[in-house]
């Protein structure tokens, strides 16, 4: 992968768990973008949904914190982010254990109706909550949508996580998860 689009898409990705927009990642910040997500859509975080999701972004702060945090300040700086992705979920094979569960539940969430989609409307509260743009989301819907039926199974919305957070591939439809590189 090309060093200035991994590089740009794991600013992306920082900017998207700084929730508050200090410059560092925090555990605050994560249960806050679940907390936005589960806002987004309506969902309890007691609910099975709603607590798979905040089990796991709070997986994800404890591993993040645990391997990442390199100083072992309790914050994740974007050197440290950028060098621990890199090693655990780009080089190495970490996604589907550590994010993997968080993306699953953010995709049962935008299938509402349980139907195995995703519709533009369902990703555009989810696109909302990670802060994507408004113009930029319509994009990224047509992108991830390759078939053109209108939807993205819940399965594809999975993958391009997977693709975004680890593909080597500058074409990979999963670069596009959030808009626009």
């Amino acid at each position: 992968m090309s060093t200035e689009l991994l590089k740009h898409k794991l600013d992306r990705a920082f900017a998207h768990m700084d929730v508050n927009g200090d410059g560092k990642i925090e555990r605050d910040d994560l249960l806050g973008l679940g907390a936005r997500i589960l806002v987004g859509f309506g969902e309890s975080p007691t609910s099975p949904t709603g607590s798979r999701l905040v089990h796991g972004f709070e997986s994800i702060w404890q591993t993040l914190s645990g391997e990442i945090d390199g100083d072992g300040d309790g914050a994740i700086s974007p050197e440290e982010f950028r060098a621990g992705m890199t090693s655990a979920f780009v080089e190495g094979d970490r996604f589907e254990a550590v994010f993997g569960p968080a993306a699953e539940a953010i995709a049962e969430l935008c299938d509402a109706d349980g139907d195995g989609a995703v519709g533009p409307v369902e990703f555009r509260v989810m696109l909302t909550a990670f802060g994507t743009p408004h113009d930029d989301v319509d994009v990224a819907f047509e992108r991830l949508d390759r078939d053109h039926d209108g939807s993205i199974s819940v399965g594809e919305l999975v993958e391009a996580a997977r693709q975004y957070y680890t593909s080597a591939d500058p074409n990979a439809a999963g670069n596009w998860l959030f808009g626009p590189l």
